[in-house]
């Protein structure tokens, strides 16, 4: 056998068992990366911002039922059912967990009009020293609703922010 077909074969080789063991997910894998299990949540209302200016807010609590399957520890994706009687997808970006969803009649204008609201959940896992900890039970990040620009004839979006806290139980 010619050098040239060894090393056509042996490149063969080598690029068949990249693909085929880089498409293999580890055992458990979805276990180890994701977030899964119920949670007690706190979108703390004393810390409000409404477009950017500090406002006390009602603060949200509740207890979400969290279920994610993961290929890789950048690519995860579930469900979260909370007890205020709403589900919705939840998926990981750039490191960071994000639930979305839409809050009918989240307020209402002046003349009593209802607009939807956009809520977003961003999260991280934290440590006892608040840095980031993959290992942690507990998640901390930011609870941010947004309404649409020109609702109640403003030409402006509204928007509350809040800090957020999630600790499994």
């Amino acid at each position: 056998m010619s050098a040239s077909k060894v090393s056509a074969t042996a490149a063969v080789v080598a690029v068949t068992a990249w693909v085929g063991l880089s498409g293999a997910a580890p055992a458990g894998a979805s276990d180890e990366w994701g977030i899964n299990g119920t949670f007690a949540t706190s979108a703390n209302g004393d810390w409000a911002k409404i477009n950017e200016r500090y406002e006390n807010q009602p603060s949200v609590r509740s207890t979400w039922t969290v279920s994610t399957s993961c290929t890789s520890p950048t690519d995860c994706a579930g469900t979260v059912s909370s007890d205020e009687g709403w589900t919705a997808p939840i998926y990981t970006t750039n490191g960071l967990w994000y639930v979305k969803r839409v809050v009918p009649q989240w307020r209402f204008c002046a003349d009593g009009t209802p607009i939807e609201g956009l809520e977003t959940h961003k999260l991280y896992p934290v440590g006892a020293d608040a840095h980031v900890d993959l290992a942690s039970t507990e998640y901390t990040g930011e609870s941010i609703t947004v309404g649409a620009s020109g609702s109640c004839g403003r030409n402006q979006w509204p928007v509350i922010r809040m800090p957020f806290y999630m600790k499994r139980l």
